[in-house]
């Protein structure tokens, strides 16, 4: 037998080896890395309140500014913000590493937020605005790299539905935290109890120590995620691409738009937005005029944020068994049964509307988690095929099948999209529910039985009809938004 024959022989006679297997990461390497990943979006989150909700008052008191003069900078500022989120998706599609935009971000968000809390005795008003696009500057394009990234690393539908759990759970987190500590961080034995008369000194030096201990927060949980996170980039429909390609600033702008799947998940989005931002705009006085218990209006939205958090992984393990669109149907209409039973309150039923703020603040974090999940898939260009995890690319509906060549490197478009949808429902609610109030007579602290019914109305009428208009179009291109046509 010569020395050729011998492999051959020896193939026949022994057993051949097994390749050796590729061990996926320990369960709880795999969840602390998704945890890292989270962790930024606790400071993202956290700036939301202070910048939108205290800084109007606190530059009103501490340097006199009138409120029309106030109020134009920010709509001026609030205009920019949302215009430019478009501008830094497409951006970021061009300039490469995620995770290098979110490192360019921080510091500009850091600044500008500190800038914000600490309001100048001279040039007040260009303070005013420079620190405000300092900070929407360096909130937008860390958001919008951050999600991207997200859709990126995910290796699967589950994967991604994950890791956009941690990342809202994390939210949600902040959100609380920047709830309360403005008000912790402004008791002390000089102003005493911030409720009381002394409130708006008190939430003044509460804003102030806060903008101290924000910049370091925000640099520690932003490494925590850039050298934590999971790093896979997962590559999908090898049979269209071998690369990714990053297109032309332009046409990265207008190819989310022209994605069939994404018009219809952003379509859902904007009615089921609108009707979660119309009881966030009104809560305050349904809680004051109808409840006639404005002192609990700080328990009500602790507990709405913290059933959300809560609930959240509830929604994920849901998805898995039902489908994230179903999961999320599910949510609309628990919402629904909330606000129907929030229509029968009155004066005095605290008890009940906490109850209604558990069951409302579960359904959020549905809200936060499952669509975001689907614009994820989306702007990845993933299309399941059989089944919640399965990844693998397969032939899309005529419309989307040419955006999937290119659309790995194109998910900032997609979150620049998104988010700049999110800031206009909020105007949209506030846009369409004040003046409704309005017309039909409502004023607050005015306990009158007709201006109370018309608060109802809106406040639990207008949601209602808008959530359920938003599960019917959910429901009926469930499978579009799925990926299963």
């Amino acid at each position: 037998m010569s020395a050729t024959e011998l492999p051959a022989v020896a193939a026949t006679v022994l057993p051949p080896r097994p390749a050796p297997a590729i061990a996926p990461p320990p369960s709880w390497r795999a969840w602390s890395r998704r945890l890292a990943y989270g962790a930024l979006g606790l400071p993202l989150a956290m700036a939301a309140l202070p910048i939108y909700v205290h800084a109007p008052r606190l530059w009103a008191e501490a340097t006199g500014l009138s409120l029309a003069v106030l109020g134009g900078v920010l709509l001026a500022a609030r205009l920019c913000d949302a215009v430019i989120d478009p501008l830094l998706g497409a951006w970021s599609d061009r300039a490469g590493r995620r995770q290098g935009l979110i490192l360019l971000a921080l510091p500009f968000l850091a600044a500008g937020f500190f800038a914000l809390l600490h309001p100048p005795p001279q040039f007040a008003v260009l303070w005013l605005l420079l620190s405000l696009l300092t900070t929407y500057f360096g909130f937008s394009l860390a958001s919008i790299a951050y999600q991207a990234w997200g859709a990126e690393i995910g290796r699967d539908a589950g994967e991604r539905t994950r890791l956009v759990a941690c990342r809202e759970g994390f939210g949600l987190v902040g959100v609380v935290l920047a709830a309360v500590l403005p008000t912790l961080l402004g008791t002390s034995p000089a102003n005493g109890n911030p409720l009381a008369d002394g409130a708006p000194t008190g939430l003044a030096a509460g804003l102030a120590t806060l903008a101290w201990i924000y910049p370091p927060l925000l640099a520690a949980l932003g490494a925590v995620t850039l050298l934590a996170s999971p790093t896979h980039v997962a590559h999908t429909n090898h049979a269209l691409h071998s690369l990714p390609r990053r297109p032309p600033f332009w046409q990265g702008l207008r190819q989310p738009l022209a994605d069939a799947r994404f018009r219809r998940l952003l379509g859902v989005f904007v009615v089921n937005g609108v009707a979660a931002a119309l009881p966030a705009t009104l809560v305050l006085f349904f809680v004051a005029d109808v409840l006639q218990a404005a002192r609990w209006s700080g328990a009500f939205l602790a507990l709405y944020f913290i059933a959300g958090v809560v609930f959240l992984p509830l929604w994920v393990a849901l998805s898995r068994r039902i489908g994230r669109v179903a999961a999320w149907v599910s949510a609309m209409l628990l919402a629904c049964l909330s606000f129907v039973w929030a229509s029968l309150l009155g004066p005095g039923d605290v008890l009940s509307f906490g109850v209604i703020c558990l069951l409302s603040g579960a359904a959020l974090g549905a809200d936060l988690t499952l669509p975001a999940a689907l614009l994820a898939d989306i702007s990845a260009g993933r299309v399941p095929v059989a089944g919640y995890a399965d990844d693998t690319a397969n032939a899309d509906d005529g419309d989307n099948a040419a955006q999937r060549c290119a659309s790995e490197s194109s998910a900032g478009g997609y979150f620049g999209w998104w988010n700049l949808v999110s800031k206009l429902n909020l105007a949209l609610a506030a846009g369409l529910s004040l003046p409704l109030l309005d017309v039909v007579g409502y004023r607050p602290e005015v306990h009158e039985a007709g201006a109370v019914a018309a608060l109802v109305a809106v406040y639990c009428g207008l949601p209602i009809v808008f959530k359920t208009v938003a599960a019917t179009l959910a429901w009926r291109w469930r499978r579009q938004l799925e990926g299963f046509s």
